[in-house]
C-alpha cells in the first residue's frame, strides 16, 4: 500500500520532470508540431511530441526543431505495440470494402497495404536516436519495450514515462522502473494504450487514478477527458500527480489540424464520440464521422492489423479531403470534446491554472465535511 501523500509526489514528479506545472500536453501523433511542443514546454508546463509514426530519421529532426524552440524540458513519445502480422485475405476484403468509396471521389485504393510505420519495439535505429539526442523525457504507449532498452535510456539520463489502462498494466510499469504512470482512462480521445487490445478494462479516469494513487508509490499522471482547471482539480482530488491533456490542445493554432477536423472539434459534432477500429486497425477514440459509421456497418468485414489499415485509411481521407469532404480523418476526441478550445497554447495552460484555482477556491467554499 502506497503511503506517499499526494503533495510529496507531485512536488516528486515536478522535480523529475523538469517542470513547474503539473500540466503536461499529450503528445498526439499527428496532430502535433515542434511549435505546439515548445509554446507549452515555455510556460513551464510539459509538453509533448508523438513520433511514433514517423521514422528515426524524422525523429531526430523533430527532435532538433523542438530544442531549436525551447530550453525547457519535453516528451518524445513512441509506440509498443506487438508489430503487425499481414494477412492477405482479410487486407484484400478490407480494400473491397472500401473501393465504392474511393470511386466516390474519382479514386482508386491502393493495390497492397504495407505496414506504415514501426513499433519502437523492433525499431533499433529509433533507439540510437534517442541515446544519441538523448530528449529529456520518452514516454510509452501500447506497451512497454525490453528491461535492457529502458535501463539503456535511464543509463543516458533520460525520464520515462509509460501509459496503462489497469492495475496489471501499471504493476508491469512500475516493476520495469519507469519513473511515472500515466493512467488513461476510457474517456480519453485517440487511440487506447491497453497493452493488449483484446483486454480492455475500460477502466475510467476516476476510478483509475484512485486505484494506482492508493496502490503505487510511483506518481501518477492522470490523462482522459480533462478539459479544463475544474478537471485537473478532480483529478489531483484523487491523488493524481499530474494532468495530462491532449484534446483541450487540439484546437489550439499551433496544431497541424485540417479546418474539416478543427470545425468538427469547435462544433456540435464534438458532442458525440465513439470508439473505432476502422481507421487505424486498433481501437481509437474519434469524433463520430464518416469513417466511424462506415466502420460500424453491420456487414463491414473484418478490419486488418494495426497499423496496416491505416495505409488505406490516410489514403481515402487524403481522397475525399481532395474533393472537399473532411469526413474521412481521422478526427480523434476525448469524451469532454465538446469543451474544447480555439486558444494559443501558452494563453489555454495560463487559462487552465486560473480554472484550477477558482475550482479549488469554489470546492472548499462550498465543503460540507
Amino acid at each position: 500500500m502506497n503511503s506517499v501523500s499526494g503533495n510529496q509526489r507531485q512536488k516528486a514528479l515536478l522535480s523529475l520532470l523538469g517542470v513547474d506545472k503539473p500540466i503536461i500536453q499529450a503528445p498526439m501523433a499527428g496532430v502535433n508540431t515542434p511549435a505546439l511542443t515548445a509554446a507549452v514546454s515555455n510556460t513551464g508546463a510539459l509538453g509533448s511530441y508523438g513520433v511514433g509514426a514517423m521514422n528515426a530519421d524524422n525523429a531526430r529532426k523533430t527532435i532538433r526543431e523542438i530544442r531549436a524552440l525551447t530550453s525547457k524540458p519535453f516528451n518524445i513519445n513512441v509506440f509498443c505495440h506487438q508489430p503487425a502480422t499481414a494477412d492477405d485475405a482479410v487486407e484484400r476484403q478490407w480494400i473491397s470494402w472500401l473501393s465504392p468509396h474511393f470511386a466516390r471521389f474519382g479514386a482508386t485504393p491502393p493495390a497492397k497495404l504495407n505496414e506504415i510505420y514501426k513499433s519502437f519495439l523492433v525499431d533499433e535505429d529509433m533507439f540510437n536516436v534517442f541515446l544519441e539526442e538523448k530528449p529529456p523525457i520518452v514516454s510509452f504507449h501500447f506497451g512497454l519495450p525490453s528491461r535492457s532498452a529502458i535501463d539503456a535510456l535511464k543509463g543516458a539520463g533520460i525520464r520515462l514515462l509509460a501509459s496503462a489502462t489497469n492495475v496489471g498494466e501499471a504493476e508491469q510499469v512500475v516493476a520495469a522502473g519507469v519513473d511515472a504512470i500515466v493512467a488513461q482512462g476510457i474517456e480519453a480521445g485517440g487511440h487506447r494504450g491497453a497493452f493488449d487490445p483484446r483486454q480492455d478494462e475500460e477502466l475510467g479516469i476516476f476510478a483509475l487514478t484512485r486505484l494506482f494513487a492508493s496502490k503505487f508509490d510511483l506518481p501518477v499522471i492522470a490523462a482522459g477527458g480533462i478539459m479544463d482547471g475544474a478537471g485537473i482539480a478532480a483529478v489531483f482530488a484523487l491523488g493524481a500527480a499530474a494532468a495530462q491533456l491532449g484534446t483541450a490542445f487540439v484546437a489550439c493554432p499551433e496544431t497541424s489540424i485540417d479546418d474539416g477536423y478543427r470545425r468538427a472539434l469547435l462544433g456540435d459534432d464534438a458532442r458525440r464520440t465513439t470508439f473505432t477500429e476502422a481507421i487505424s486497425g486498433r481501437r481509437a477514440r474519434s469524433i463520430v464521422n464518416k469513417f466511424t459509421e462506415l466502420g460500424a456497418d453491420a456487414e463491414a468485414p473484418q478490419v486488418p492489423a494495426y497499423p496496416i489499415t491505416y495505409d488505406i485509411g490516410k489514403a481515402l481521407h487524403a481522397a475525399a479531403k481532395a474533393k472537399g469532404e473532411f469526413g474521412y480523418g481521422a478526427q480523434w476526441a476525448g469524451q469532454a470534446a465538446a469543451l474544447a478550445r480555439d486558444l494559443p497554447a501558452a494563453e489555454l495552460v495560463a487559462q487552465l491554472e486560473e480554472e484550477f484555482k477558482a475550482a479549488v477556491s469554489g470546492l472548499c467554499d462550498r465543503c460540507a465535511i
